[in-house]
């Protein structure tokens, strides 16, 4: 099995919910199977400051698309890199971070995929 870094790169995240996948505040449906794995670099959070990592993704082709697993990070990360467990996408996903308080933070991120 292949295994790609399709999506990766480094935005600055503020009260706009951004995709990892464009990269911009214009949210994705992606419908290219695969299981992927997300990562993302908290060095930056301070304390006060509140980000949710959020994965999306539709039950069936042409559903809508719903939150399945989000993940809320709190001040200072004392493990800096988060590793998200390997997902099974399919019917039109993405994967978003927003800030809910504090700080815009620069978060560097990658998508890696096995397909």
């Amino acid at each position: 099995m292949a295994i790609s870094q399709p999506y990766s790169g480094t935005f600055t995240v503020s009260t706009t919910e951004l995709s990892l996948i464009s990269g911009t505040s214009t949210l994705q449906s992606n419908a290219t199977a695969g299981i992927y794995e997300v990562m993302i670099d908290l060095n930056a959070l301070a304390s006060g400051d509140s980000f949710t990592l959020s994965f999306k993704e539709m039950t069936k082709p042409a559903g809508t698309q719903h939150v399945i697993d989000a993940v809320v990070f709190a001040g200072a990360q004392a493990n800096p890199v988060y590793v998200a467990p390997g997902m099974l996408l399919i019917n039109g996903w993405d994967v978003t971070l927003i800030k809910n308080q504090g700080t815009d933070r620069a978060i560097d991120y990658s998508i890696r995929q096995v397909a």
